[in-house]
């Protein structure tokens, strides 16, 4: 199992991370670890590969705009020596300044997306989606139609932090301000993103090979199919 904090550390040995920052995310990632173990105990699911980017990775919508959106953790969709992974990327700065529920909202978050990503893959949707760049590449971005986090989660606490936190994007003021004061303001490593390429391309030839567990996507329909219902319900 590869250590999710081998960028992370490589990045302090090579004196780009200041000690202080190392010390207090390596002090508070146990908040991750348990994050995860409580997800995948309130779904049944194993959490994806997930590691510490070194980095603050800022989004903007356009190269004239002076607004940025800070992007506290990303689904990557990645193919490696033609074996489809997908990895959850964790920025430093929210394992070092997250308050406990918000990360854990946020991983949970990304899990759904995982949970999105395998079920458009499941159902060869990737191919055909509306937002491909082109016919041969295929994005995937941050779209509304995920899972319903109450048929996912068992776990009313998580279900709370995942509604406060996200009931129409995401934004949490004091972590923003943290961040900024003690990231930002310290010029420490950022990495800009424009809003386009946080969707991640996948060559469709990679895609027809990949190989799902059958026992995983029937979960994924099962779950598909409640979110569904529960959907409806709340429309009437």
């Amino acid at each position: 199992m590869l250590d999710p904090l081998v960028r992370f550390k490589d990045a302090h040995s090579k004196g780009i991370i200041p000690d202080d920052v190392y010390e207090l995310t390596i002090k508070r990632f146990p908040i991750t670890v348990a994050g995860i173990n409580r997800i995948e105990k309130a779904s049944g699911i194993r959490y994806p590969v997930a590691y510490v980017e070194p980095s603050l990775v800022i989004s903007t919508p356009n190269p004239n705009s002076y607004e940025y959106g800070i992007l506290f953790a990303r689904t990557i969709p990645v193919v490696f020596e033609d074996k489809f992974q997908v990895v959850i990327q964790i920025s430093a700065p929210l394992v070092a300044y997250g308050l406990k529920g918000t990360i854990h909202a946020i991983l949970a978050h990304e899990f759904l997306h995982f949970l999105e990503l395998i079920r458009k893959i499941s159902k060869m949707e990737l191919l055909s989606d509306e937002i491909s760049g082109n016919l041969f590449e295929n994005v995937y971005s941050d779209e509304t139609r995920l899972f319903e986090p109450r048929v996912v989660f068992k776990d009313r606490t998580l279900l709370n932090h995942i509604t406060k936190k996200f009931p129409a994007g995401f934004r949490d003021y004091k972590l923003e301000d943290k961040v900024t004061k003690f990231w930002i303001d310290r010029n420490l490593p950022k990495t800009n993103i424009s809003l386009d390429s946080n969707t991640v391309k996948l060559p469709a030839d990679a895609l027809s090979k990949i190989k799902l567990d059958p026992s995983f996507i029937s979960k994924i329909e099962q779950l598909e199919e409640k979110s569904s219902k529960v959907r409806k319900k709340k429309l009437y």
